[in-house]
């Protein structure tokens, strides 16, 4: 295997992890800072109020992305187990 190839399958998995994480991320991020700004407009600091909305809100986007998810998962590790016999040669 050259590093071409090597190369593109480490860009690959990166995208792939980009794409997973990305919603995710992007909306846990977006809950955070909205209850971060709810508590400095409220003064209300409970710890538990930053938490609770972005698990919710993770799982519920995690319940609505999984069958597209998996099916990029399922798709990447086809291609990389039909690329491995090349690899020998």
């Amino acid at each position: 295997m050259n590093p071409d190839i090597a190369l593109y399958w480490a860009q690959q998995s990166l995208r792939i992890a980009l794409l997973l994480t990305g919603p995710l991320l992007g909306a846990a991020l977006v809950v955070g800072l909205s209850v971060s700004l709810f508590q400095a407009i409220t003064s209300i600091q409970e710890m538990t109020l930053s938490y609770v909305p972005k698990m919710l809100i993770v799982g519920a986007i995690l319940l609505f992305l999984a069958p597209w998810m998996i099916e990029m998962l399922i798709d990447f590790t086809t291609n990389v187990f039909l690329f491995i016999p090349s690899v020998s040669q």
